[in-house]
């Protein structure tokens, strides 16, 4: 009996053995992902920035600038691109909407961002781009892959319309979440104006015959948790100008925005907390799970070899054999 109950544990515990490793490296890439439906948003505010006044084209201290950024799934576009990329997708429609301390819209950027939903990797497909001009990304932009690295990722940035190195600079604690902190510079750059600008005869089309330009650089700052990929945190330390042409007048430049950009404290709580939930259930499958399975495996096979030396043990009395009849001496 005891052989048969050690024989039975030690095939749990081969499959739990097995499905260590089967979680980790398997069931992990094909079920981490993000949701097509997912929806977010985000606030993040600029205290007393420098601000253009298209109707004075002076440029002028502020109270604040607000930026309400939302991230919407769009399901019914992501299940038409996976007919034709054979993987899963995901659809991203953005849109960053400044306004001022009086609630005023500054302009509006939309954005379509689509991507594996595996690695967070871009996917090129019809739709994609930033502002109507149809853009193709390279690198990632907004999310981190899951299992995060130490070590330098390209970074899409929408304003400029291209992809540069975006550095990792350390490891940190925020709010009690350990983050690796990283850091990308966009240095001046030539870009596109918005299409929704502020005042309604002023247009990006306009401006283009005055010969006027628009320039931007940035100092962008993510903390990110690296189980989830997920920024807790951002910042931006940004200036955009208008140079030459027309509309200036005897000015070579003119700020249009120049300010620290920061998080509302608001959504830094509630991002926290969403991705202090999300990172238990990635952390289910790369290290609960398997970690688990192979403990329960190595009790399993420790009992079985118990029971095996049990019933083996040399105190057990032999069993005794049936006598064989003598043979009998034949008849003469």
């Amino acid at each position: 009996m005891r052989r048969k109950a050690s024989l039975v544990l030690l095939a749990f515990a081969v499959f739990c053995a097995a499905m260590s490793p089967l979680m980790r490296w398997y069931a992990f890439p094909r079920l981490a992902k993000i949701p097509p439906s997912q929806y977010q948003d985000a606030v993040l505010e600029a205290k007393n920035p420098t601000l253009i006044d298209y109707s004075t084209m002076k440029a002028k201290k502020v109270p604040k600038v607000t930026i309400v950024q939302t991230l919407k799934g769009n399901v019914e576009a992501s299940e038409k691109i996976e007919k034709s990329a054979d993987r899963d997708v995901v659809v991203w429609d953005a849109l960053s909407y400044i306004q001022d301390s009086k609630g005023k819209m500054v302009s509006k950027i939309p954005e379509r961002y689509i991507f594996d939903a595996h690695s967070q990797e871009p996917v090129h497909a019809t739709g994609e781009m930033v502002d109507g001009d149809p853009v193709k990304r390279e690198g990632i932009e907004f999310k981190w892959p899951f299992l995060t690295e130490k070590r330098d990722y390209e970074y899409f940035d929408a304003q400029a319309r291209i992809t540069r190195p975006i550095h990792y600079k350390g490891t940190q604690t925020f709010r009690g979440v350990k983050v690796y902190y990283f850091e990308q510079t966009i240095p001046w750059t030539k870009v596109p104006f918005p299409k929704t600008m502020p005042v309604k005869d002023i247009t990006p089309e306009s401006l283009a015959k005055t010969g006027t330009t628009r320039w931007y650089t940035t100092v962008r700052k993510f903390w990110v948790e690296p189980t989830t990929g997920a920024p807790v945190y951002g910042e931006e330390i940004q200036r955009n100008e208008l140079r030459g042409g027309t509309l200036l007048g005897d000015r070579d430049r003119l700020t249009v925005f120049a300010g620290h950009v920061k998080m509302r404290e608001d959504y830094i709580k509630s991002t926290v907390d969403l991705v202090k939930s999300q990172r238990v259930l990635v952390l289910l499958l790369t290290s609960y799970l398997p970690w688990g399975f192979l403990g329960l495996g190595g009790l399993l096979l420790a009992l079985s070899l118990w029971l095996e030396a049990r019933s083996r043990r040399p105190g057990d009395p032999a069993p005794t054999a049936e006598a064989e009849p003598e043979p009998q001496p034949a008849n003469a």
